[in-house]
């Protein structure tokens, strides 16, 4: 069934404004760097925000991330309701 999206095939990276095609290795890396550079930027330039439609084990790992390796207590999600 087509409904109008394009699903992703590979991994894709910015790139002067543009995404285009990468490899694994290279999409892991920026990634692990983008995070590395928001860790030693402080606790508040990095944020979480999961959602209440997802499974309590997999909120409890995105606060768990969040506070352990990114050192940051800017978690929230949108299970007020």
């Amino acid at each position: 069934m087509d409904d109008g999206h394009l699903r992703l095939t590979e991994p894709m990276v910015r790139e002067g404004g543009r995404l285009r095609p990468a490899s694994w290795e290279e999409a892991l890396t920026r990634a692990a760097s983008g995070f590395a550079s928001a860790r030693e930027q402080g606790p508040q330039a990095f944020g979480m925000f999961s959602c209440s439609k997802t499974t309590n084990e997999m909120n409890y790992m995105a606060q768990k991330f969040t506070r352990a390796v990114m050192h940051s207590n800017n978690v929230d999600s949108c299970n007020r309701t």
